[in-house]
């Protein structure tokens, strides 16, 4: 018998009843990929339960779309919802954007994921809808788009804790100033939760950077024309700030709507 964790629905699930009106939302997340191991799997059920919880607290009703699940639908159904939301988890086949070689530190790998998942997002931003993703999520967008990661970030220290920390911590970012990720946050500086390894690299075709560390690292990427936002950082960590979660979730709800 297995001794890997499991994650559950209902572990993840808000309590109460779903709203009976407001935007009908589809959240792409694996609850369960490869390599999980228990802390990570704590990290999957708080930071989902979060984002399901602030789009039930915003009036929005949500479809879970487990993407580590045996069974998955048409990918493109995801177009008849009025957004989609990618939450984060393991990292992208390196394939999807032309590693050179084993990628370094790999984890997590699902290539089967990866395919629905970018499948849904080009289904979605053909059909106009908004596009939030987060972290992992943020880089399929990209590659969905054409572009391409650093496969492992050399010096991490700004973005992820070390050997023996925890995993995710205080990051510095700057946002562009004009973008729609400044009007969503409302600020041009911010203090986010990061815990990545990868991040963007050459972005993809339409899609601008619109936020970067420190050390120039891109953390957020938007389309230039359509309502697509990826950041690599966690809105959703229950440890960083709720007003900024909410503000962005807001954001997102808000374009759905329209």
């Amino acid at each position: 018998m297995s001794d890997s964790p499991v994650v559950h629905r209902h572990e993840v699930e808000p309590d109460g009843a779903p709203p009976a009106d407001g935007p009908r939302i589809a959240v792409l997340v694996s609850l369960n990929f490869p390599d999980l191991t228990e802390p990570v799997a704590e990290l999957v059920r708080r930071f989902t339960r979060t984002a399901l919880t602030t789009l039930h607290a915003l009036g929005a009703r949500y479809e879970l779309v487990d993407t580590s699940a045996d069974r998955l639908g048409d990918p493109a159904a995801t177009a008849g919802y009025e957004g989609v939301l990618l939450l984060g988890g393991g990292d992208v086949d390196g394939e999807l954007y032309g590693a050179d070689g084993p990628v370094p530190n790999s984890y997590g790998v699902d290539r089967r994921a990866d395919d629905h998942c970018i499948a849904a997002v080009r289904a979605v931003a053909a059909a106009k809808r908004p596009v939030l993703g987060i972290c992992r999520g943020s880089q399929l967008v990209n590659i969905a788009f054409g572009g391409t990661l650093v496969p492992d970030l050399e010096d991490y220290r700004l973005h992820r804790g070390g050997p023996g920390q925890p995993l995710f911590l205080d990051e510095k970012v700057t946002v562009t100033e004009g973008s729609r990720l400044a009007t969503l946050t409302g600020a041009g500086r911010l203090t986010v939760r990061s815990g990545h390894h990868q991040a963007v690299s050459a972005v993809g075709d339409g899609l601008v950077a619109v936020a970067h560390a420190e050390d120039g690292v891109i953390e957020a990427v938007e389309h230039q024309e359509r309502w697509v936002v990826g950041v690599q950082w966690h809105p959703e960590d229950p440890d960083g700030s709720d007003h900024h979660r909410m503000r962005l979730f807001s954001g997102f709800l808000a374009a759905c709507d329209r």
